[in-house]
């Protein structure tokens, strides 16, 4: 750790582990720190991004609503199940989420024409503008937030973040299973 250390500028997840090593050297705690730094990271981004959605007096959770609208193609409408699906949120939240943002005239429910008892969400104009111009700005944040990453450490980053995410996609058990094995 302190090779380490030396080779970089220290960060508050070393102060961290240099507290757990002086109070419990018989733990070995070298895995908090890789987990530490992407926990501080993720928090520390999703500042960032807030504050560029903010630009658009967007937030999170509604930037990422319109934007898996726009990804899904003209004419941009989903089913309410395949949104939250896809969030992640309850439905409970989606439903709440939806009506601020039908308020907002940014999305709109419409007859669903292969099924008369369901409803469609689809982007209005306004929600394809605003989406279009927020996603330019969010990709333009982004990259200014990596520009501190050469090239080729970003592109190794994401090669390891990617068999990171590959394996805490599998289920626990099955995860288990494997390592066992």
């Amino acid at each position: 750790m302190k090779n380490q250390s030396n080779q970089r500028q220290r960060d508050a997840v070393d102060v961290i582990l240099e507290q757990w090593q002086r109070e419990r050297p018989d733990l070995d705690v070298s895995a908090m720190g890789p987990i530490g730094r992407i926990k501080r990271c993720a928090a520390l981004l999703e500042q960032r991004l807030e504050s560029g959605f903010a630009k658009f007096d967007l937030t999170l959770w509604e930037f990422d609503m319109l934007a898996t609208l726009r990804r899904a193609g003209a004419p941009y409408r989903l089913s309410p199940t395949e949104l939250f699906s896809t969030l992640m949120v309850t439905s409970g939240t989606m439903t709440h989420r939806l009506k601020r943002l039908e308020i907002r005239n940014l999305v709109e429910r419409v007859p669903n024409e292969q099924d008369a008892r369901s409803t469609l969400v689809q982007l209005t104009r306004k929600g394809l503008a605003l989406i279009n111009r927020a996603v330019e700005g969010h990709v333009e944040n982004e990259r200014l937030v990596l520009s501190v990453l050469p090239p080729d450490v970003l592109s190794s980053l994401d090669a390891h973040l990617s068999v990171l995410l590959q394996a805490l996609d599998i289920p626990a058990e099955r995860n288990n299973s494997t390592q066992a094995s």
